[in-house]
């Protein structure tokens, strides 16, 4: 587990596009997770993980096998968000916590939690710890 003053962090700013609206003019829940997945990339990326390179290279891939949204407040078109995610956990899966914060008024809209496990690619094994230089990048430590 990671305390959460030294857990890593990582923030992107979006804009809610008309497309992501349903009927009645709110942000459709599915489309949360996409706005989950843009900080959870740039998570990975500060990270210099790139799970592309390190399924075809090291043979390991990182399903999400579980997802929970707790919807707060509706995100409506042109709202400016700021997504965070932060890793809770990186040793038996990576657990991520998400946060969508509405920029205008500092109101959070939806909080999140998500779970990755690895697999071996070639057999579909489950692993039972995150391969130790996936951990180490996640944790920010140099191998």
């Amino acid at each position: 587990m990671c305390s959460s003053a030294s857990a890593p962090k990582a923030i992107v700013e979006l804009q809610v596009p008309f497309h992501d609206l349903d009927p009645m003019q709110i942000v459709w829940h599915g489309n949360y997770l996409k706005y989950f997945e843009h900080a959870r990339q740039k998570l990975f990326d500060n990270s210099g993980i790139d799970l592309y390179r390190v399924a075809k290279e090291q043979g390991y891939i990182f399903p999400i096998v579980k997802t929970s949204v707790k919807y707060i407040k509706p995100l409506r078109f042109r709202d400016r968000i700021s997504v965070s995610a932060q890793l809770k956990e990186s040793r038996r899966m990576i657990v991520l916590e998400f946060t969508i914060t509405r920029l205008s008024d500092g109101q959070v809209c939806a909080r999140a939690t998500s779970e990755q496990l690895a697999v071996r690619a070639s057999d579909q094994r489950l692993l039972f710890n995150i391969p130790d230089k996936i951990r180490n990048a996640l944790m920010g430590i140099s191998s």
